[in-house]
């Protein structure tokens, strides 16, 4: 199928179309090692970027490089871009186009579109940022300091930038605002500003039925009457920490007077109905107005359970010898997420739950800003010079490490027209038009957030 290139969009997509096949995933230490190293060497030669931390320096040890560099225009901003490399893995089934190959395709009703791992989460718009920050340069419009920051654990709770920021003093001097551009028209639906993002804690809660009565190896099914089963263990445990009933929701918090009031704008033009129709198939727990119904999706800390093991996994007529959950805890700005994990810790002490240990992987909380902070009417701004009417949430229902660059900026943004979609799934893509309209959004948020202009924005 041949589908017509903007000529515009010819720059972005060669940069796209050179890092999709790097299947940088967690665990492949050394795709993702390539990865840095290609992104790095592009943007210190087409950028004139200098390495504040060159990706051979971190060379050792498992976590995927980071890559930091700076370009200082000697102007009287400075602006921190970050973004991400790595990429949910993906097998090759029910794909259009091999995932880390990449194609082109034209979809009825949604257009002529780009079809890869991380086409839209996050490689589509990575490459589409620094073919913006490119034509800025170029052009000798760029009359900001950057500090570009790209890393390979976003999807894995990005410990590695976020010890790298926690150092004293801190490789990133006090910057202006922090940037994460992102395709946030989502299901071609008018684009979001996040004004805070959810915390995340992953990790796994596990039984060894060895210490808690249970067998020490897998043993024939027909011992069940007599021989406890881990995996039982495992979900009464679980139902303790966080009743079924509940959906995982472990805790709650009522929005405050300016949480309100921005749901309570975003309410009267907001479609539950279009933001579900790709979930139609699926049993929702919904309830309420418009208003209560947004208030519910980001007031809650809620406990996900992603995936339940066995060992052995592939014998139905054994019992086996140890059972595990991978969880992620997604906790709002303003809950405790340590207070959480210890009440689980807590229930898990009890002498009903012996053998019942939880293993945490990362932590990392909630954070939440002004809607006065710097950047943002800039960012609406952006929206606004083509077309869009944006909405704004007082923070978002999905995570992002933003508390870490809190000593940074007070503000960590993420924004960006662009429609995409199927992140994490089959034939994840990202539309032409709406790789063209990131690019734009991208180009003016900067600009405008250099010239110090006076908008005319969308007001709470």
């Amino acid at each position: 199928m041949t589908v017509e290139i903007p000529a515009e969009l010819q720059p972005t997509l060669a940069v796209l179309s050179a890092i999709t096949p790097f299947a940088s995933v967690a665990g492949r230490i050394d795709e993702q090692r390539e990865l840095a190293r290609w992104l790095e060497a592009w943007i210190i030669r087409e950028l004139g970027g200098t390495p504040v931390i060159t990706v051979s320096q971190q060379s050792a040890g498992d976590a995927p490089p980071l890559v930091h560099l700076r370009i200082d225009m000697q102007a009287a901003k400075t602006l921190v871009l970050y973004n991400m490399y790595d990429v949910m893995p993906a097998g090759p089934e029910g794909w259009e186009h091999p995932p880390f190959s990449g194609g082109f395709s034209d979809w009825p009703g949604i257009g002529a579109v780009f079809v890869a791992r991380g086409a839209e989460n996050n490689k589509g718009p990575l490459a589409g940022m620094l073919t913006a920050i490119k034509s800025l340069r170029d052009s000798g419009a760029l009359r900001v300091n950057l500090e570009i920051i790209l890393e390979g654990e976003e999807e894995t709770g990005s410990g590695h930038l976020r010890r790298y920021l926690a150092q004293t003093p801190c490789p990133v001097a006090p910057a202006d605002a922090v940037f994460f551009p992102s395709l946030c028209e989502y299901g071609g639906g008018e684009p979001r500003v996040y004004l805070g993002f959810s915390g995340l804690s992953g990790g796994r809660i596990e039984v060894n039925a060895g210490k808690w009565g249970g067998p020490h190896a897998a043993i024939h099914a027909s011992n069940a009457n007599w021989i406890a089963n881990p995996v039982w263990h495992l979900v009464n445990a679980l139902h303790a920490i966080a009743p079924a009933k509940d959906n995982g929701v472990m805790a709650r918090r009522q929005t405050d007077e300016q949480a309100t009031r921005l749901l309570t704008t975003l309410a009267d033009r907001f479609s539950i109905e279009d933001e579900l129709r790709f979930r139609r198939s699926e049993k929702l727990s919904v309830h309420g107005d418009t208003l209560a119904c947004l208030q519910q999706l980001i007031n809650g800390a809620v406990l996900n359970i992603s995936e339940i093991r066995s060992d052995p996994s592939d014998a139905r007529g054994v019992i086996p010898h140890r059972a595990s959950a991978e969880f992620a805890l997604r906790v709002p700005p303003g809950i405790d997420g340590e207070s959480l994990l210890n009440d689980i810790r807590e229930t898990l002490a009890r002498p009903e739950f012996s053998g019942v240990t939880l293993t945490l992987d990362d932590s990392y909380p909630g954070h939440r800003f002004l809607r006065e902070s710097a950047g943002v009417d800039a960012l609406l701004a952006s929206y606004q010079a083509q077309g869009a009417t944006p909405q704004i949430w007082p923070w978002a229902p999905g995570c992002a490490p933003a508390y870490t660059f809190a000593h940074v900026s007070e503000a960590f943004l993420i924004g960006g027209l662009g429609h995409g979609g199927n992140a994490h799934g089959v034939n994840e893509f990202v539309t032409l038009r709406g790789l063209a309209r990131f690019q734009q959004s991208v180009t003016d948020w900067i600009q405008f957030f250099s010239n110090d202009t006076s908008f005319s924005t969308v007001t709470e």
